[in-house]
């Protein structure tokens, strides 16, 4: 069934309706600068030889297991990352750099789960997002030749929308009886921060506990509808300031919180950014690098290109590989792109079971700081001709932060005695088994056995198929 005239028209005007390019302009240079920055805080505190170089085995995604550290190379990896991010923030072959960003920074983040961080994927999200947008429009290096003061209104929009599903996904996953009814696992957090300074005191209360659960849930749920609407934009960007930089200090969540305060300035209008664009061109005269000679192009652009005006586009900068795709190409790329955005936080509904206890559909799903887990697990190889067996020191194929992790994710546990299983029949073996005897504590509760012990894993296929090797877990969290 086609659309009805009157919505096709709506539709054909916004996507023709044209806004100042200050926004984006900005949002691309503050996104390149933060990536630098974590990639160079990253090498500097010696992860990459910690994390990537020095295990002898890594987890890896489904569907991924090809993507491997590169050994000396990784740091070479790290440098084309790094000088890519760089060249985003300058505006220089941005298409290339982007694309490259994308690629390099999303394999850096496939070579080990252990490292997996929800602000780790939205970089990569936003990454590829970013590959379709005419972020280097204006105020970069490629607009020296060719400058568009004017950019199409829904690839700014796109980025909201993508920043308003990451939140208000986020809210919707504190909807559950252990966060709102228990505090959990904040009040066990909390508590161990009572060294904080003025309010270290304080968050030992179970009031406090309730009081940063509820407000977290409703900040989440409300915050990007606030940004959205003028009246209320500023007072919320407040509240996005003041609860990120209390998350930063509460919890050691690295580059995140000013990733995300930095990229809600998008949801402010042209105005903003073309002062922001000016601090930035003065300090670029400052430097002796100045990106663009048109910034008094923008500050004559009126208000109202920022409304739904049917703007012609001047044609697209130098340096914009995707320039000659059809608008309506990239629309369908990105209509795709948000509908599984939309759909992948749900995909847990295909499962039975506690998904806090399974963790089957978790990940890639926008639920962020909602579990306090941790386990034990002691793998038995079982040689199948003999019976005899052995128990197998975890130190010596894991490091620490590996075992941790390891011990309470059911695809590790599996993916782990795959591995076991594979190194022991090289080393004689030929019909080794592996089984496993784990207990899971959750949220505060007590432990209980996580993986049932009667089963050869080295016999389980690795698969996207519901873990019926898991025990039940003894509990019910209610909620989303």
């Amino acid at each position: 069934m086609s659309m009805p005239m009157g919505i096709n028209k709506r539709l054909a005007t916004y996507f023709q309706s044209t806004t100042s390019a200050a926004p984006l302009a900005v949002f691309r240079i503050f996104f390149g600068i933060l990536m630098l920055i974590s990639l160079i805080r990253f090498a500097a505190l010696g992860w990459i030889e910690k994390l990537y170089l020095e295990p002898s085995f890594h987890f890896t995604f489904y569907g991924f297991g090809w993507v491997k550290p590169l050994g000396g190379y990784t740091y070479l990896l790290f440098v084309v990352c790094g000088l890519a991010a760089l060249m985003i923030t300058l505006g220089y072959r941005y298409r290339l750099a982007i694309a490259v960003f994308f690629c390099s920074f999303t394999y850096i983040e496939l070579m080990d789960k252990t490292t997996y961080l929800n602000h780790y994927y939205f970089v990569s999200v936003m990454s590829f997002l970013l590959f379709f947008l005419p972020a280097a429009a204006y105020f970069s290096l490629d607009a020296r030749r060719k400058s568009a003061t004017l950019v199409p209104r829904w690839s700014i929009d796109a980025v909201k929308l993508m920043l308003t599903i990451v939140y208000f996904y986020a809210g919707l996953a504190k909807l559950n009886s252990d966060w709102l009814l228990e505090a959990k696992p904040l009040s066990i957090w909390l508590a161990t921060k009572d060294s904080i300074p003025l309010i270290g005191g304080l968050l030992k209360e179970t009031w406090v506990a309730y009081a940063f659960s509820w407000s977290g849930a409703l900040y989440d749920l409300f915050i990007p509808f606030l940004l959205w609407y003028r009246p209320t934009r500023s007072l919320a960007f407040v509240a996005v300031v003041i609860f990120h930089l209390l998350t930063r200090i509460l919890f050691p969540i690295g580059m995140f919180p000013y990733i995300m305060i930095v990229s809600t300035l998008i949801f402010f209008g042209p105005e903003f950014h073309k002062k922001v664009l000016s601090v930035i061109s003065r300090l670029g005269e400052w430097l002796g690098m100045v990106p663009s000679a048109n910034y008094e192009d923008m500050t004559s652009l009126s208000t109202v290109s920022s409304s739904s005006s049917k703007v012609s586009l001047p044609s697209t900068q130098s340096g914009d590989a995707t320039g000659t795709l059809p608008s309506t190409f990239k629309i369908g790329i990105l209509t795709c792109f948000f509908a599984l955005q939309l759909l992948i936080p749900f995909r847990y509904q295909l499962y039975p079971g506690e998904l806090f206890w399974t963790e089957q559909g978790f990940r890639f799903s926008w639920r962020v700081m909602l579990m306090e887990k941790a386990g034990y697990a002691q793998f038995k190889v079982v040689d199948g001709e003999s019976g005899r067996h052995f128990y197998v020191d975890n130190s010596e194929f894991l490091n620490p932060f590996q075992e941790k992790q390891m011990a309470f994710q059911p695809d590790f546990i599996l993916e782990y005695a795959h591995y076991l299983a594979e190194t022991y029949r090289e080393r004689g073996l030929k019909s080794a088994q592996v089984y496993v005897e784990s207990y899971v504590a959750l949220n505060g509760r007590g432990s209980q056995p996580f993986v049932d012990p009667t089963v050869d894993l080295a016999q389980v296929e690795i698969s996207l198929k519901h873990k019926n090797w898991l025990l039940p877990f003894r509990d019910e969290i209610k909620g989303l």
